[in-house]
């Protein structure tokens, strides 16, 4: 099973392979490239699948998951406000006209990489991908116990442990001389190595059919 693991940061995608006793990470620029090289099946830490109006049952069964940290979810993607509007205040204007709920500034800012692996997808609809929440997999791994943030020093910690039980031995060089120099953080990396441990061994999701409009799935698995 050659499975991968996605994360977004601001200069691409941070890409972890996990192939047997072999695991690898590496950078790329755009979503063609890092899922360029062959795999069985990808996971990625990104909105699949989106409804008109923002609502996705998975979000919320996410949240709930994830309780008491329901805002570690991002909520409310629309294919519509990245396709139609180059200003959230704009976007934001036509979602209160339209009765839905306002996009975050975060959620607008990841726009272009989730419009990317959007039309990548429908374009390759043969490929296994899924989406996952790196946060979903960490509550896995930590026997379903919330963990602290993952910015302050003990989430960073504890993340670190867990991924190293689960046999990332090359994590601390990862973070380290791996790392530097490429724009990704911390967490990019922690959360990439979290994705691909449920593209390799998913043992559950969240969120049900039908699929969008476009017949791509709206499903989160950890």
């Amino acid at each position: 099973m050659r499975a991968l693991g996605l994360d977004g940061f601001s200069k691409g995608w941070v890409v972890v392979l996990l192939d047997g006793h072999l695991n690898r990470i590496s950078f790329c620029r755009d979503i063609a490239e890092a899922l360029s090289v062959g795999f069985d099946r990808a996971a990625i830490d990104i909105p699949i699948g989106m409804t008109d109006d923002g609502e996705r049952a998975c979000d919320l069964l996410a949240r709930d998951k994830l309780r008491p940290h329901t805002s570690r979810v991002f909520t409310g993607a629309r294919r519509w406000i990245w396709q139609d509007f180059r200003d959230p205040d704009e976007a934001n204007k036509e979602c209160e006209q339209r009765g839905q709920k306002r996009v975050s500034r975060q959620l607008w800012h990841l726009g272009p990489k989730i419009m990317q692996v959007d039309a990548f997808l429908r374009a390759h609809r043969s490929l296994d991908v899924r989406e996952v929440h790196p946060e979903l997999v960490f509550l896995r791994l930590n026997a379903n116990r919330p963990l602290p943030s993952k910015k302050s020093e003990e989430g960073d910690f504890l993340r670190r442990t867990l991924l190293k039980r689960s046999g990332f031995r090359d994590i601390d060089q990862w973070l380290t001389k791996m790392r530097i120099g490429t724009g990704a953080k911390r967490d990019d990396v922690l959360d990439a190595c979290a994705v691909a441990i449920a593209a390799h061994e998913p043992v559950g999701s969240v969120g049900l059919p039908p699929p969008d409009k476009y017949g791509l799935p709206m499903q989160i698995w950890f």
